[in-house]
């Protein structure tokens, strides 16, 4: 007898020494499901893989077992609702944290933690030029060095260069001759473009000056040179343009509707359970100030592979997520931490994806929250993303708002932002529990059908029959394409 036989005789055995599971009973408690980083197939020693096995409804059933069997087989974290073969656990006390047998896949990030994004752009035509005709966006999105050093040199390059336009008109005028020198002028009776020029420092300091009307009174223009003050009036426009131009880059800089997000929080993992008898994928949003942001709203995008019906091979497509949070749409009043929730229905494209699917697959999550700072009044945009490995199945967020007597609000313990519980979750897909309940609605219809067809009570053996009245209409059951009907 093979290894794989006995493995699998030892779980039916131990399956029928359960307690038979009541009628609808497909939870189980997961734990944490994890995923490696790398794409190994990675095998436990105290597991084997078993024959194929028979896929039918919501749950696994060995192909020995009758199909009209009343009792139902656990889903196990680490078994696959889309391929045919399952792998059983010799030890079910062990942990169940890590999905063992099975490829390991992660999908790199498009959108990092943090809200940057993963993108490289390269071999873009005209690069150089495109971004300098946008400088003052370029220099915005710069990083903070690159903007000081362009700041710093636009007013050190300008004032340089005016200082050696003022030595130029001070040279061909003759003013820095000897006998034309400040000390000279007097006794030569000489009058200089302007007073006080000994050479090019001196030009450099009446450039300061000038630019940033200074005027420490011993450095003048005169009206003996016209283009001395042509020069003098460019300079002051000059360095009103520079002064307005940086200042607003570094306002800009500083005041960036990005640095809000820095107080704008998402919860480290999601989380799939039931709510209200739906299969829901939930992650949490917060807010650690506070100013409040105005009109509010979450948006959520699924970023997986996808095999169009001509058989392109779409390999980032995009697909939006419905979202809604405490019944309301994604428009939020946010004022404390909300938990939005994705409903996984059949316009859902998680419809179809079971806790064991949520390992083999490959997607990302990217969830958006917009909305206007109150403060100042510009629009703020915070991002962040969930990988497969980020995906808890079977957990719920903890609580983490109550009420504070002593101060008189309420008060939110951020301690607990990223907490969860584990709580009894079918393990299938929500497709597959539509089906389930479905049948089971049905199942209890026919026999609740059943209990209709009259039957004579039980008589003794001596007691005679009881006579038959032609006049009394006879009733008779008849099952007429599986459903039980009484006619008269």
């Amino acid at each position: 007898m093979s290894e794989a036989s006995t493995s699998y005789e030892m779980q039916v055995k131990n399956d029928r020494d359960k307690p038979a599971l009541a009628a609808g009973k497909i939870f189980y408690n997961p734990g944490v499901i994890e995923e490696e980083t790398d794409e190994t197939s990675v095998l436990d020693s105290s597991m084997v893989e078993s024959p194929r096995v028979e896929y039918r409804g919501t749950f696994l059933r060995p192909p020995t077992l009758s199909p009209s069997s009343a009792s139902l087989h656990r889903v196990p974290t680490y078994s696959s609702s889309i391929g045919y073969s399952t792998v059983y656990r010799q030890d079910t006390c062990r942990n169940r944290s890590h999905r063992h047998g099975a490829s390991r896949r992660t999908r790199r990030r498009a959108i990092l933690k943090n809200g940057e994004c993963n993108i490289l752009k390269s071999r873009i035509s005209q690069r150089r030029m495109r971004f300098l005709q946008d400088m003052f966006t370029t220099l915005v999105d710069a990083q903070w060095r690159w903007t000081l050093l362009v700041f710093t040199l636009s007013f050190i390059l300008s004032w340089l260069g005016f200082a050696l336009i003022w030595w130029l008109i001070a040279f061909t005028h003759g003013d820095l001759e000897d006998d034309h020198l400040p000390e000279m002028q007097e006794a030569n009776n000489w009058k200089p473009c302007v007073f006080n020029i000994h050479d090019f420092t001196s030009c450099f300091l009446f450039s300061i000056e000038t630019q940033h009307t200074i005027g420490y009174g011993s450095r003048t223009t005169t009206e003996e040179c016209p283009e001395a003050i042509f020069i003098m009036c460019l300079q002051s426009i000059v360095g009103v343009m520079i002064q307005a131009f940086m200042v607003g880059i570094v306002f800009a800089k500083m005041t960036r509707p990005k640095h809000r997000t820095q107080t704008l929080l998402f919860s480290k993992y999601a989380v799939v359970c039931q709510r209200d008898g739906e299969l829901c994928l939930m992650f949490r949003v917060g807010d650690l100030r506070k100013s409040h942001i105005i009109g509010a709203s979450v948006r959520a995008q699924l970023i997986r592979s996808r095999t169009t019906k001509e058989g392109e091979l779409l390999s980032h497509y995009q697909t939006e997520l419905e979202l809604n949070a405490d019944g309301c749409d994604s428009n939020l009043f946010f004022i404390w931490p909300i938990t939005m929730v994705h409903r996984i229905n059949a316009e859902s494209p998680f419809y179809g994806v079971s806790a064991a699917d949520v390992l083999q697959e490959r997607f990302e999550i990217v969830v958006i929250l917009e909305g206007t700072i109150e403060s100042t009044g510009q629009t703020t945009q915070a991002r962040s993303s969930y990988t497969t490995s980020e995906v808890m199945w079977g957990h719920r967020f903890a609580p983490l708002v109550s009420y504070n007597r002593e101060r008189q609000g309420y008060e939110v313990d951020y301690s607990k932002f990223d907490e969860t519980s584990q709580v009894d979750t079918p393990l299938c897909s929500a497709k597959e529990l539509d089906e389930f309940y479905g049948n089971q609605a049905d199942r209890k219809s026919i026999e609740s059908t059943e209990h209709l067809v009259l039957k004579p009570p039980p008589r003794a053996a001596d007691s005679p029959a009881p006579p038959t009245t032609p006049a009394t209409p006879a009733l008779k059951a008849e099952q007429r394409n599986g459903d039980f009907t009484v006619t008269l």
